[in-house]
C-alpha cells in the first residue's frame, strides 16, 4: 500500500469506527476525496453552497481548509524570504503566522453581491450566479442540500455542469434530485434534517483531513 492510500484509509478507518452507519458510503466519500485532490492537484478551487444549517456548514469547510485543521501549514521558505524583502518587520512576523491554504469559497458569505441579484433579479439564482461569476474548468462545486432538492442548489449545478466544474453532492438518503446530477454523491442514512446535518459534519471532517493530509504532511 502506497503512502498516499495509507494515509487515506486511516482517516476513512477512524470516521467509520466511529459513526459505523456511514460504512455504506465509504466508496462514495473516498471518491469524493478523489475529485477534490484533482481539482487541488491542478490549482483548482472548491465552491460551497448550502442553505440555514447547511449554509453554516459551507462555511466551517472553508475555514478548515483555508489555514490549518490539525497540520501545521508554514509558507514555503521562498515566500518567506519574499515577504521580508518587501518589509523586514512586518514580513517576518507574516512569514512566521501565514498558513497555506487550499482555496474554497462559500458561496453563502458575500452578503451585498447576494442579497443585491436576490432583489434585482431572482432568489433561486444566486448560486447559480456566483457559480458563472468564480467558476473555472477544473474546479469542483459541493452541493450541500437536507432534502437533495434545493431550487437553488440545483440551479447552481446546472451553470456548474456547463462550466465543466465536477458536482459533488451532500445529502439525505431520500428523494434527491441534487444526487441524480452530481460526479459523486453522499447521501447520509437519515431522513430528518437535524439527523441528516449531523452526519454530514463527520463526513465532511474526514474529506478536509484527507486533503490536509495529502497536501500539507509531507
Amino acid at each position: 500500500m502506497s503512502i498516499l492510500e495509507e494515509r487515506l484509509v486511516k482517516h476513512i478507518e477512524l470516521l467509520m469506527k466511529r459513526y459505523p452507519k456511514l460504512e455504506s458510503l465509504r466508496q462514495n466519500i473516498i471518491d469524493a476525496y478523489l475529485v477534490m485532490e484533482e481539482c487541488y492537484e491542478h490549482d483548482g478551487k472548491l465552491l460551497i453552497a448550502g442553505n440555514g444549517g447547511s449554509a453554516a456548514d459551507s462555511e466551517h469547510i472553508a475555514g478548515e481548509l483555508m489555514k490549518r485543521f490539525k497540520i501545521a501549514r508554514p509558507v514555503p521558505q521562498k515566500f518567506a524570504e519574499e515577504l521580508c524583502d518587501v518589509d523586514s518587520i512586518r514580513g517576518k512576523e507574516l512569514a512566521k503566522k501565514l498558513e497555506r491554504g487550499l482555496m474554497a469559497i462559500p458561496l453563502v458569505a458575500h452578503e451585498a453581491l447576494t442579497t443585491a441579484y436576490i432583489n434585482d433579479v431572482d432568489g433561486l439564482g444566486v448560486f447559480a450566479q456566483q457559480l458563472y461569476g468564480f467558476g473555472r474548468r477544473g474546479d469542483v462545486f459541493l452541493g450541500i442540500s437536507t432534502s437533495g432538492n434545493s431550487k437553488n442548489i440545483l440551479n447552481a449545478t446546472v451553470v456548474a455542469r456547463a462550466l465543466g466544474i465536477k458536482v459533488i453532492a451532500l445529502t439525505g438518503s431520500q428523494g434527491s434530485e441534487l444526487a441524480k446530477v452530481a460526479d459523486v454523491a453522499i447521501k447520509v442514512p437519515e431522513n430528518e434534517t437535524y439527523m441528516i446535518q449531523e452526519l454530514h459534519l463527520p463526513v465532511y471532517h474526514c474529506l478536509c483531513m484527507m486533503l490536509e493530509d495529502r497536501f500539507f504532511n509531507k
